[in-house]
């Protein structure tokens, strides 16, 4: 019996190639990475934020993963001590019905926060994080619309400390004040005039 050789033609994958290869370089281009453990600069931190609260077991969770030996326990320890400043959380009619009733809202948490060295003293500037969701409301549908309301209060949370984070890994710390420079002293000559 004769020997029955099939040829496989890439021609029906070349445009297919071309194409991830096109949107690979164009992806690399653009700066785009994938969001990786975040490095902050600091040797230890202190989240003065409580334990027991989403955002606070978020935080140390992300931190925990992303650099094991930077949390302390105690603020007397810490390089640095994340504060937070502010925490406002809202619920605003954004639409409502032909009867005047609400329809959809807004849930706005607004937070502040700031990195300080053990005496007080600002690390960084005060940031805000908005993050705003819409929900819709039914009347009808009390019950499930409190559940969804309350699960994306949680979403917000997560997402907030992630942006926490990223915004920590990327601000600068402030410059320390500098005393002001004084001038060089001129070498003065005997009073004979040698210099």
């Amino acid at each position: 019996m004769g020997k029955i050789t099939e040829k496989i033609s890439l021609a029906p994958f070349l445009p297919r190639l071309f194409l991830a290869l096109a949107i690979s370089l164009l992806v690399a281009a653009c700066g785009f990475h994938l969001r990786g453990a975040v490095q902050l600069p600091y040797a230890n931190l202190y989240v003065a934020v409580s334990a027991s609260s989403t955002l606070g077991m978020e935080l140390r969770r992300q931190l925990r993963a992303s650099q094991p030996d930077l949390l302390v326990e105690n603020e007397k320890q810490a390089e640095a001590i994340f504060r937070q400043l502010s925490d406002h959380r809202e619920r605003i009619i954004a639409a409502i019905n032909a009867d005047g009733r609400a329809r959809e809202y807004q849930l706005r948490l607004s937070y502040s926060f700031r990195l300080e060295d053990a005496k007080g003293a600002p690390l960084t500037p005060v940031s805000q994080i908005i993050i705003a969701r819409e929900i819709t409301y039914d009347d009808n549908q009390v019950l499930s619309k409190d559940q969804e309301e309350a699960f994306l209060w949680l979403s917000m949370e997560k997402e907030l400390a992630q942006q926490i984070l990223r915004r920590l890994a990327t601000q600068h710390p402030l410059q320390p004040a500098q005393p002001p420079e004084q001038p060089p002293e001129e070498k003065r000559g005997d009073a004979d005039g040698d210099a």
